[in-house]
């Protein structure tokens, strides 16, 4: 997947948006962050979720952390694999363990998402 081309929440999820469906997962940093993931939770298919509000959970050695969605819409797929897998989430976050697909809301709200620019500077200032 092209980096460039995904969208980023400030809490670490990322969204690529193809005409009205969305490819939703977490970044890198955040799965660096996580360490030794253990377990997933995710929606079911059919399932509404809402800007900035919990549609899953991730759970690691160090704690368990909320998925925030960073768009509006129907869950039309589940990644299955990642789900019986937490490791595919841990061994590429933007290719094979993408999360959710969602089918947007019309218009999608995408004003709080940053670009990859923008994502990769407020990385590295809370690195430090």
């Amino acid at each position: 997947m092209d980096l460039n081309s995904l969208r980023f929440t400030p809490t670490h999820e990322w969204v690529h948006i193809e005409g009205n469906l969305a490819t939703v997962g977490i970044s890198r940093f955040a799965v660096d962050q996580l360490t030794d993931l253990i377990h997933l939770e995710l929606p079911a298919v059919g399932t509404r979720i809402m800007p900035g509000k919990s549609f899953g959970e991730v759970e690691s050695v160090k704690a368990v952390s909320d998925l925030y969605a960073p768009i509006g819409g129907e869950v039309v797929e589940v990644n299955a694999a990642v789900a019986g897998n937490v490791q595919l989430l841990a061994e590429d976050p933007y290719d094979q363990g993408w999360l959710i697909k969602v089918r947007i809301d019309d218009p999608p709200a995408t004003a709080e998402l940053m670009d990859r620019v923008a994502y990769d500077k407020k990385v590295a200032e809370e690195a430090h």
